[in-house]
């Protein structure tokens, strides 16, 4: 649930910031398609960064060893 949740999150933002950018900044059909790749480019890194960290946790590569005394 929470993986869904955030992935549609992450949507959400992208298409926020997409249109504040289209609105906001609109000098051209170049400079743009440069600000629209740039925002699209970093809202699917920043979702792969965190896809990637939040599913290491569900299965961890490296079990923790625990000690007889502990």
């Amino acid at each position: 649930m929470g993986f869904l949740v955030t992935t549609l999150i992450f949507v959400a933002v992208g298409i926020i910031a997409s249109l504040c950018v289209t609105i906001c900044c609109n000098r051209g059909p170049s400079t743009n398609l440069l600000h629209l790749t740039l925002i699209i480019s970093a809202t699917v890194c920043c979702w792969m960064m965190w896809a990637i960290v939040y599913l290491a946790q569900m299965k961890p590569l490296i079990v923790p060893i625990l000690n007889e005394g502990e």
